[in-house]
């Protein structure tokens, strides 16, 4: 209990150095408890950040400089602009994970216990570290493959960073669980859940058997795609803590002087992340959920890359196939269509009028064609879309809302390259493709069989199957989480433990804010 006093102290105080409350506020009404506590933690320190910077920037930084906790805190509050508004929202979106690197003997002492000493010998030579951030860092090593001498990348977890990252985690719990308790109105934001989900995904992040299985499914799906290309996994040198795989000479799609040195049509390439992302999304229902530029790299011949393959998202046929028709139908200005769509999929209540609908989503389409080439984007008319429906009733489906995350960011990625890509023409032909193909009867038939029977050969572990594999993306989507799952279980037993020391906690906090006065 002590400990986590103490570490949920340091945090408060660092936070209030930041000005992380006079930002907070512009969004949210700050209680007047919270107020005092933050004010009494930073009377006596010094700001360190430039007040040159604006507020959320300064937040930011604050966030980058307290470590892989706060960093995912802040990337996960990035997902729920319905909590923290979209400015702030937008700006943590850029987020970055860097840290200094760890020594490379702590590295291959890790390496070595994780995989062990007969598979650790089949490494020729290691590097000191290439790129570090808070939970792993990267090297660079030789294997030989079937005879053959091969580069290959590998990721190490640092040294005890899930017990950081779970000490730090419980401190915040404890602290939403204060203030949920003291302050009533702060109920409705569910911190408690907020902070358990949290957890609950970056652990998963941290297993690095999970990462390793994103990347080689993600692998299989794309193989065949042209232009694109997905590293090969060893499994043999991987483990829940060691990653393995392909190492590929590239540049970062950041340098686009260098991108364009090799011969690389940057329009093209713009292009091609769209396309590739789309059809990902709605061909493979199977979507790398964090495109931003550090895990975008472009080979010698111009093909993409990607890399870190910890948060991917997924989308059922069903979804698919709204996606691409309500896209498609906006496309084609076709609003009775997208409401059609909307209704026949039970996305809205049959009684829904179909003309209002139209006439709803025509409110948004047509503003949006009206604007210039630069400023038309998927990913903001998917958000306008899901608000204005939310009127009719809609359910949003959480995974979509991820994926319409996705797109602004890498409709974004895409404009660094090519200003004046036009989104609508460059999406156009991968739904046009798709949905054509999807439409054919024979070619229907045949998937509604293949798919029928794979259903059959997996119903006794579906429960078990859909349970993990889309506990985290719902999680992070919606902030919600299923009363029949574990992890729903999980979270009442958490409480029950937060309750049984409720008054203790609070009286030591308030000691140690008496104490700070006292030494500071």
């Amino acid at each position: 209990m002590i400990k986590k006093i103490i570490i949920l102290f340091k945090i408060g105080r660092k936070l209030a150095l930041s000005d992380a409350l006079n930002i907070i506020s512009k969004v949210y009404k700050i209680p007047l408890l919270i107020k005092i506590f933050f004010s009494i933690l930073g009377l006596f320190g010094h700001k360190t950040l430039d007040n040159s910077h604006n507020e959320e920037e300064r937040l930011c930084r604050s966030l980058e400089s307290m470590g892989i906790t706060f960093i995912k805190l802040g990337q996960f509050l990035a997902t729920r602009p319905d909590i923290i508004g979209e400015k702030l929202s937008y700006k943590l979106q850029t987020l970055q994970d860097k840290v200094p690197a760890f020594s490379k003997d702590i590295a291959l002492k890790e390496i070595k216990n994780s995989i062990g000493d007969q598979n650790y010998k089949d490494f020729i030579n290691i590097s000191e570290p290439i790129a570090a951030a808070s939970i792993a860092q990267v090297h660079k090593a030789q294997i030989k493959d079937n005879g053959i001498i091969k580069d290959v990348a590998i990721k190490v977890l640092r040294p005890d960073i899930k017990k950081v990252f779970n000490d730090e985690i419980e401190a915040l719990m404890l602290f939403a669980f204060i203030v949920e308790s003291l302050i009533k109105k702060t109920k409705r934001l569910k911190l408690v859940d907020v902070v358990f989900l949290l957890k609950e995904i970056t652990n998963h992040e941290m297993d690095l058997r999970f990462e390793a299985a994103a990347a080689n499914e993600f692998f299989e799906n794309t193989k065949n795609d042209i232009g694109f290309k997905i590293p090969n996994i060893y499994w043999k040198l991987t483990s829940e803590n060691v990653l393995t795989l392909d190492w590929i000479e590239s540049v970062s799609i950041r340098e686009v002087e260098k991108i364009s040195s090799l011969g690389v049509n940057l329009k093209t390439l713009a292009r091609d992340i769209i396309q590739h992302f789309l059809r990902h999304a709605v061909r493979d229902g199977y979507f790398h959920a964090d495109m931003h530029q550090g895990n975008l790299l472009v080979d010698n011949n111009g093909q993409l890359i990607f890399i870190d393959f910890g948060i991917m998202g997924r989308i059922d046929k069903i979804n698919r196939r709204f996606l691409a028709e309500i896209l498609y139908g906006f496309i084609q200005r076709d609003y009775k269509k997208v409401a059609d769509v909307h209704i026949a999929a039970g996305l809205v209540p049959q009684n829904v009028n179909t003309g209002e609908l139209a006439q709803a989503l025509r409110s948004i389409g047509e503003p949006i064609f009206g604007q210039s080439v630069k400023d038309i984007s998927g990913g903001k008319l998917l958000k306008q879309l899901f608000d204005i429906t939310e009127k009719f009733n809609m359910q949003t489906q959480p995974q979509l809302l991820l994926l319409q995350k996705t797109m602004v960011v890498v409709e974004g990625v895409a404009r660094k390259l090519d200003p004046d890509a036009n989104i609508w023409e460059i999406s156009k032909p991968v739904l046009e493709k798709w949905l054509k193909e999807t439409k054919d009867p024979i070619n229907e038939i045949g998937n509604i069989l293949k798919d029928t029977s794979e259903v059959i050969k997996k119903l006794p572990e579906l429960p078990r199957v859909m349970d993990k594999a889309n506990q985290a993306l719902t999680f992070l989507a919606s902030g919600q989480i299923p009363q029949s799952s574990n992890t729903y279980s999980s979270l009442n037993e958490k409480k029950m433990e937060l309750k049984s020391f409720k008054n203790q906690s609070i009286i030591g906090i308030l000691f140690l804010v008496i104490l700070s006065i006292i030494v500071f």
